[in-house]
């Protein structure tokens, strides 16, 4: 499954980045495939451990933050590997075919 989820402490300010880094830190560390954008983080992996580093993610957050707010969004899809990179990949080779 491949999950992309958005962490975000609420109550801190503005100045975000430097929680969503921690969550981000979590991720990278998991060992999971994963990649993170503008908007969301996403990793891949089986339900199991992709929703404990999700729960890891918004639990350093939430250590240092009065509120989190929790957004995600799952592509349960079972037998795909490297989801990550062959869904993207797919859309590039249609794009090419246009030009």
């Amino acid at each position: 499954m491949i999950v992309a989820f958005s962490v975000t402490p609420l109550g801190v300010g503005e100045d975000v980045g430097e929680y969503v880094a921690d969550a981000v830190r979590v991720v990278r560390e998991s060992g999971l495939p994963n990649r993170t954008d503008a908007m969301f983080t996403s990793v891949e992996g089986e339900w199991d451990e992709v929703m404990a580093v999700v729960r890891r993610a918004v639990a350093v957050v939430e250590a240092r933050a009065p509120r989190v707010s929790l957004v995600l969004k799952a592509d349960i899809r079972p037998g795909v590997v490297d989801g990550l990179s062959s869904k993207v990949a797919t859309v590039e080779r249609h794009l090419g075919a246009e030009g």
